[in-house]
């Protein structure tokens, strides 16, 4: 069974030599057991005031080597595998990414928090400011997915055919159509973030496009409710990201109470790695004023 491969390949441990790659040197790697018997992998360094890095999809907390040692100069920076990614457990019956999310911070005597999220992770950043906003000290969204967007059809259609092959068990092109997705063609321009994001799509199960995903997603979508999310907030786009992103981006600059948009010139969907001094700058900045 396809379900049986991709199980037993992310509940393994990675072999001695791989976790001495994937471990920083100045960080400290460990895992939260959660109550329903999965667990997280997750990583802290520096001090100060916690911020929480979300990755996006089908990628893991590598993508933000970029910022680790420039916001743990200032913080105590935490980034985790969402369930399913990286080394963090295979979902096996309903789970909460928000749930997950307060857990570790809660572990980490961490709230309130400063969240940074790209893409997906931008979408779990603002299921937590809506369901649990004490938690949250501030926002920042980076080419957010948004719960409740209606997906243009070219998106939908390049999704639809991701998980057509995932679900009939060829993963090699179901991982070969997200790597090459139009998504990600201004990232891969750059060859240093090419070779990461390849690496990292590699490395995810593809399980959450081969199977149903029984994660819970808020019962009204947080599009809308964005009005009543008045934690301070920046949004950051890439000047050449997909359509659905830029209007993702201007929609949430325009009804969130405390918002405010930076578009990154010259910067496509991933601009934590393509424009990484550009993205730190602007984030540290605002986390000061927050």
């Amino acid at each position: 069974m396809v379900y049986e491969r991709l199980a037993s390949r992310a509940l393994e441990s990675p072999p001695a030599a791989k976790r001495r790659e994937m471990t920083k040197p100045d960080s400290n790697e460990s895992r939260l057991e959660c109550a329903d018997g999965g667990w997280l992998h997750y990583a802290t360094a520096g001090a100060g005031d916690s911020v929480l890095f979300i990755h996006g999809f089908g990628l893991d907390f590598n993508m933000w080597d970029a910022q680790w040692q420039a916001f743990a100069q200032r913080h105590r920076v935490i980034r985790y595998d969402l369930r399913g990614y990286g080394s963090s457990s295979l979902p096996e019956g309903p789970y909460s990414h928000v749930e997950d999310l307060l857990a570790l911070i809660d572990s980490l005597g961490g709230r309130p928090v400063h969240l940074v999220g790209l893409s997906l992770g931008g979408r779990v950043a603002l299921r937590v400011a809506a369901q649990e906003p004490k938690a949250v000290r501030s926002l920042t969204l980076a080419d957010p997915a948004l719960d409740g967007h209606t997906w243009t059809d070219d998106w939908l259609q390049r999704w639809r055919k991701m998980s057509e092959a995932a679900k009939r068990g060829d993963l090699n092109d179901a991982r070969k159509l997200w790597r090459e997705h139009i998504l990600f063609a201004p990232a891969n321009k750059h060859p240093k973030v090419a070779d990461a994001l390849r690496l990292m799509v590699d490395r995810y199960t593809g399980w959450h496009l081969a199977y149903p995903d029984p994660g819970t997603a808020p019962q009204t979508p947080v599009a809308q409710v964005l009005s009543n999310i008045s934690i301070p907030t920046l949004v950051l786009v890439g000047e050449l990201d997909l359509p659905d992103f830029q209007t993702i981006a201007r929609r949430l600059a325009q009804e969130m109470p405390r918002a405010e948009l930076r578009t990154l010139a010259g910067s496509g969907h991933m601009s934590n790695m393509e424009a990484p001094r550009l993205f730190n700058e602007l984030v540290l900045e605002f986390l000061q004023r927050c």
